[in-house]
């Protein structure tokens, strides 16, 4: 487990609410809507109060709470287009999207935004989805297979070469012939090409994280959970031959209030009034995810009815309680590896607000400190 804080200050994202029912699957109020003027404002309300990501959804029908959806390339670059220093990240799926094509797009939004596009590769976990669009459902570990491939891809083409010959690859999945994307993106001081996350659980997700992936996302998990999937992607990162290894994203659901009280009767409320249909629906669907696995360690495989009310696990990340108590977490996640958390709330414009206001301030004064104890406990 790593023990020293990574050099740079810890960085946030926002779920960007683009699908309709907010970020729990619950009938308590949230003050949260799906459209773009909601979103244009949230983005705009959002780099104004120290995040740098934000992460647009991607669903293509309606789904356990879900009714509505916004397509996750488009909206996402009407919020980049909305800002001027946040960095948008588009979910897609391989088997939607052909990486090639995909390439181009992000050249175009990364030349739109002044550098600002990134992609979360999506496995794969609603199987309905592929179906009605007459695609393909995989096996489990070859979806991963495929992602891997579609990440390899869409490296090949950005990375710049001096010859005059395109990018060439080929897979079980993607042949590319001697493709020659102009422009290519951005040459943006500190980046390779725009920034290629990926998440998931299963041994197939890790793997990729470690060997192919810029940054690996992570389901909610609590602090030895999250400890064990950072050793393990890096153990195949090192396998790998990386000179660079992979960035950590942690997922987590935020509950901010005065007292701690407070903030656990929110949570208590937010299961009680759980949309009991929606949730068991999500359940089924997306749990036979992780026992399709060999180790049945994929994603879901453990989660029970309250953590999916939150539909990435996010209160298992036990944001919640006052913002001293929530800056400590998050302080002890970054000592274990943690690059970015990747936030969702109830009510998102006033709780990212109050979050810039209250909770990061905390945060960036425990930073100061541990950096100014970390050369004498290193000398000790």
């Amino acid at each position: 487990m790593p023990e020293q804080l990574p050099p740079e200050p810890l960085k946030f994202a926002y779920w960007v609410p683009n699908v309709s029912g907010g970020l729990v699957t619950s009938t308590i109020e949230q003050r949260t809507d799906w459209g773009y003027d909601y979103n244009k404002k949230l983005a705009q309300i959002a780099e104004n109060s120290g995040f740098e990501y934000a992460l647009s959804q991607v669903r293509y029908m309606a789904s356990y709470g879900a009714d509505h959806q916004h397509e996750s390339t488009s909206f996402s670059l009407a919020l980049l287009l909305a800002t001027e220093r946040l960095k948008v990240i588009a979910a897609v799926h391989p088997g939607m999207w052909q990486p090639a094509v995909l390439s181009k797009w992000v050249a175009t939004a990364d030349h739109l935004s002044n550098g600002r596009i990134a992609v979360n590769v999506v496995s794969g976990w609603l199987k309905a989805e592929f179906t009605a669009l007459g695609e393909p459902w995989l096996e489990h570990d070859e979806r991963y297979r495929r992602s891997a491939e579609f990440m390899q891809v869409l490296r090949e083409i950005w990375t710049p070469r001096d010859t005059e010959v395109g990018a060439n690859f080929q897979g079980d999945f993607y042949r590319i012939h001697d493709y020659d994307l102009k422009p290519k993106p951005l040459d943006i001081p500190g980046r390779a090409h725009p920034e290629i996350f990926q998440g998931g659980n299963s041994s197939a997700a890790r793997r990729n994280g470690g060997r192919v992936a810029d940054w690996y996302f992570s389901n909610g998990k609590d602090y030895e959970g999250f400890s064990e999937q950072v050793t393990e992607v890096l153990a195949h990162a090192q396998d790998a031959g990386r000179a660079t290894p992979p960035r950590f994203a942690l997922n987590g659901f935020m509950i901010a209030r005065d007292s701690e009280k407070e903030a656990r009767e929110t949570l208590r409320e937010i299961i009680a009034k759980a949309n009991k249909p929606a949730v068991e629906g999500f359940r089924d669907a997306v749990q036979q995810a992780g026992a399709s696995t060999g180790n049945k360690q994929g994603m879901w495989a453990d989660s029970s009815f309250e953590d999916l009310v939150q539909y990435n696990d996010g209160f298992r990340t036990q944001l919640i309680g006052t913002p001293e108590q929530i800056a400590d977490r998050a302080i002890e996640y970054k000592r274990r590896g943690a690059d970015l958390l990747l936030l969702g709330y109830l009510h998102f414009q006033e709780e990212v607000e109050h979050f810039g206001k209250h909770v990061l301030p905390i945060i960036r004064e425990k930073e100061a400190e541990l950096s100014e104890r970390a050369p004498a406990l290193v000398g000790g």
